[in-house]
């Protein structure tokens, strides 16, 4: 599966970057592709994304989620990817947010190539807008400080 990585660090704690991170459906606000998500659950979330003119949803579970450290994720419908969202202390002022995505490409390789490009861009494109979105704010629009341990169906609230 290709696999695509990205890192920026934003000038706000890391409770701040993991916080907003939480608010799936505020999402079309910083990735200019997303049209609309929704949280299903504690651990469901519905996706509308645009892709080369082309509508396509699909629905991840969060797999692993530890507040001001992570969030892995794998798709139960739609297109096959995995990712993990990670968040580092930089000082006490700035956090590294690390993007990585696994995918499914059962594409022509040239296509496969070309695709992998456009969601690079896209990714890094979404990171930059959501640095900028936090940056000007200094505060999440919210955030759910739940833990979800892998291997379990149920979501730990703290």
């Amino acid at each position: 599966m290709p696999r695509l990585e990205n890192t920026i660090d934003i000038k706000v704690p890391v409770n701040i970057a993991y916080n907003q991170w939480t608010q799936f459906e505020t999402f079309p606000n910083f990735m200019s592709s997303v049209l609309q998500v929704k949280q299903l659950d504690d651990s469901h979330v519905w996706w509308q994304v645009e892709i080369g003119g082309h509508a396509i949803e699909w629905e991840t579970e969060i797999i692993e989620q530890v507040p001001d450290d992570h969030i892995a994720w794998r798709s139960v419908s739609g297109p096959r990817h995995l990712g993990l969202v990670s968040f580092k202390h930089v000082d006490i002022h700035a956090t590294r947010v690390h993007v990585e995505i696994e995918y499914e490409a059962d594409m022509k390789a040239e296509v496969s190539a070309t695709m992998t490009g456009l969601l690079e861009q896209k990714i890094s494109e979404a990171l930059t807008c959501y640095r900028q979105l936090l940056e000007s704010r200094k505060r999440p629009a919210g955030g759910w400080r739940g833990r979800i341990a892998v291997g379990t169906d149920n979501a730990v609230r703290h």
